[in-house]
Formats: structure tokens, sequence, C-alpha cells
């Protein structure tokens, strides 16, 4: 193989964050289907699940602008040219997955649903586990310094 083709980060090529968050997602709605909580979410409590499922979508969105801007890959499959800094990225080192983070709180919980609370941390770790340790490696060796430098001033979710 050449160095290009193993240019990139070991991600399982069956692994989709955005196939993992609409499984949570489902997961939650299924749950509060199948094992619902005794007591509905208020309607206080419902719009919060709209307003966070809306940040979740707007920290997405200034992700897919600074890549954009940088001109490099959104595909955790594909090769990174930079390291995105800039907008959103100066907050977290993954707005895009925290974005879908709080979709899985914010869609069951406007729905009325209490289980995608109890589901993040799940997701959390789940993608810790399949995607962000191995997007972090893969940067590391790829950008050296740089990436560690940047991993120390900025949180991995907040």
């Amino acid at each position: 193989m050449s160095e290009k083709q193993k240019d990139h980060a070991n991600i399982n090529k069956n692994v989709h964050p955005p196939i993992v968050v609409l499984i949570f997602i489902g997961i939650g709605f299924l749950l509060g289907f199948v094992i619902p909580i005794p007591f509905a979410a208020p309607a206080l409590l419902q719009n919060l699940g709209l307003a966070l499922t809306f940040i979740g979508f707007l920290c997405s969105v200034g992700a897919f602008i600074e890549f954009r801007k940088a001109r490099t890959t959104l595909d955790p499959h594909g090769s990174v040219s930079q390291i995105v800094t800039t907008g959103i990225y100066r907050f977290t080192r993954n707005p895009i997955y925290l974005g879908f983070l709080l979709m899985v709180i914010g869609l069951p919980l406007n729905s009325g649903y209490f289980w995608g609370i109890l589901i993040a941390l799940f997701y959390a770790v789940t993608m810790n586990r399949l995607v962000i340790e191995r997007e972090e490696a893969y940067l590391e060796k790829k950008f050296k310094e740089q990436y560690t430098s940047y991993r120390s001033r900025v949180r991995r979710w907040l």
C-alpha cells in the first residue's frame, strides 16, 4: 500500500457517525415507546429538547462551514489536509459529535421521552471508542506538535 492509501484514521469503514447518531436517537424513541417512564416531560423540558436539538444542529453547521473554509474533508474515513482550529473548533475539538449528542438528548426529550438523556452517556462512550480516539491518534501522527498543542488548549467535548 502506498502512503496515500494509509493517510486516514483507522475507523472501521462500516462505522458512519450520522448513522450511529440516528441509531441512538431511534433507541431513545423506541425505549420511550416500549418502556415509558411513568411521568411525562413537562412542556418546559420538551421546549428545552427542541432548543438542544437546534443548538446541536447549529454546532454541526458551524463545523461544516469551518471544514469548507479550510478545504478539508468531513469524512472520518478520508485524508485530512489540515487541522481546523477556527470558529466553533476554538471551543470543542468535536463540534459535530457534540451537536449529535445534543440531538440524541433533544429529539426524544422534545417528544416527551427522557430516554435520550439516559442514553447520551452510551452515545458519548460509543463515539469516543469507535471514532474520536482513532481520529485523534491519526491527527497526532500526521500533524504531531501542531495537533498536540491544539489538543492541550481545546477540550474534546466542551
